[in-house]
């Protein structure tokens, strides 16, 4: 994947401008794709709003933050650059709030478009909060949902972690660093492994290190890519909470996990139901509150991927889709007792990705009931 009229040259010069987000898309609205906005020229790029210093950039980008990233670029099948009016760029995260100009995306774009929610907290949890942010990220993954996390030290990299060793799991690390670059350095080969396995997303161009401003700018899109920000610990001033505040203004649920009054780890968590947060215990208290986004984020991908609605089994299944054998398969392994993803991929032999593909697009013709990440035939 890559920007619009294959010009990846043209988004990473906009990229490296620099400056306000919002004058550059503007930019790419008047014009309509990276090639033709620079090819505007410097009245264009005013007229749109651009100041003298992007301007600037744009007649003569800086030579060797271009050369990281065209270089960047072409290592690897695996490294994209979305821009913000591409078709690939992800929905969810171009309705919120002043979204990036542009994602670079080591590993698979694709799952930008699934079904995620966020796992967040402290740099420095507790042993049992480590324990419930890995309880948490297997159970999402096992029921088809993405993680998606910052890549920190304690709760974020417990999310990832967890997620990475489910069969099916997949995870989306957001770096406030370039795609390249691990922060804390020493989850360099946590972030191949998720390159490798789901997608590392930066808005910062290859080559860029760590820098305070990065971060509150990383929760941004860590909330903006999610239906929901699940919250396990975090103290009264954490980053953990700006993600939860971001999360909110984008119009998403935010849920937290309680914890002890004595442990200073769970305050901004109670501070956080107090102020309107779901509480849960587990994760099938959040799937169950998310079902109908879920529904809609599968109805979404199956789109953007051009994959025919598919007809659960049970009822005739006709033209193109006749004979497709795994629906019946799964509907034989249901039952009326709620059944979990994993008995369902034992009886079946499908993936975990695969049947909660199938469960959602069952849900939504009103043939499958889930509840708490258990799934039984409806009526």
């Amino acid at each position: 994947m890559s920007c619009p009229d294959d010009a990846p040259d043209a988004l990473l010069r906009l990229v490296l401008a620099g400056g306000a987000t919002p004058v550059r898309r503007r930019l790419l609205e008047r014009h309509g794709t990276p090639r033709a906005a620079i090819r505007a020229g410097a009245g264009a790029w005013r007229a749109a709003g651009l100041d003298e210093t992007q301007v600037g950039a744009l007649l003569a980008p800086p030579p060797e933050p271009l050369a990281t990233g065209r270089d960047w670029l072409a290592a690897s099948e695996s490294h994209h650059l979305l821009g913000w009016n591409s078709p690939d760029y992800p929905p969810l995260l171009r309705d919120g709030p002043n979204p990036p100009l542009a994602l670079f995306v080591d590993g698979d774009p694709t799952l930008l478009w699934r079904p995620s929610v966020a796992v967040v907290g402290s740099r420095s949890p507790s042993a049992g909060g480590r324990d419930n942010a890995a309880a948490f990220a297997r159970a999402l993954t096992r029921a088809g949902v993405v993680v998606v996390s910052g890549m920190a030290a304690g709760i974020d990299a417990a999310a990832h972690e967890s997620a990475l060793e489910q069969t099916d799991g997949t995870t989306v690390a957001v770096l406030g660093t370039g795609p390249d670059q691990a922060y804390p350095r020493r989850h360099d080969r946590l972030r191949e492994r998720i390159a490798g396995k789901g997608a590392v997303v930066s808005e910062h161009p290859p080559g860029t290190g760590a820098h305070p401003s990065h971060f509150p700018r990383r929760n941004r899109i860590i909330a903006g890519l999610s239906l929901a920000t699940l919250v396990i610990e975090a103290a009264e001033r954490s980053g953990a909470l700006i993600t939860a505040r971001q999360a909110t203004d984008s119009g998403r649920d935010v849920f937290a996990v309680p914890g002890s009054i004595h442990n200073p780890l769970a305050r901004g968590c109670h501070r956080l139901i107090r102020d309107g947060a779901g509480l849960v215990e587990q994760a099938g208290e959040v799937l169950d509150a998310l079902a109908p986004q879920l529904a809609g984020c599968a109805r979404i991908l199956r789109d953007h991927l051009h994959e025919p609605e598919r007809s659960p089994p049970g009822r005739p299944v006709h033209g193109p889709l006749a004979g497709q054998t795994n629906y019946q398969k799964l509907w034989d392994a249901l039952g009326h007792d709620p059944t979990g993803m994993d008995r369902l991929s034992e009886r079946t032999g499908l993936t975990t990705a695969a049947l909660s593909s199938m469960l959602l697009a069952m849900e939504l013709d009103g043939r499958v009931s889930v509840e708490h990440g258990r799934y039984c035939r409806k009526g």
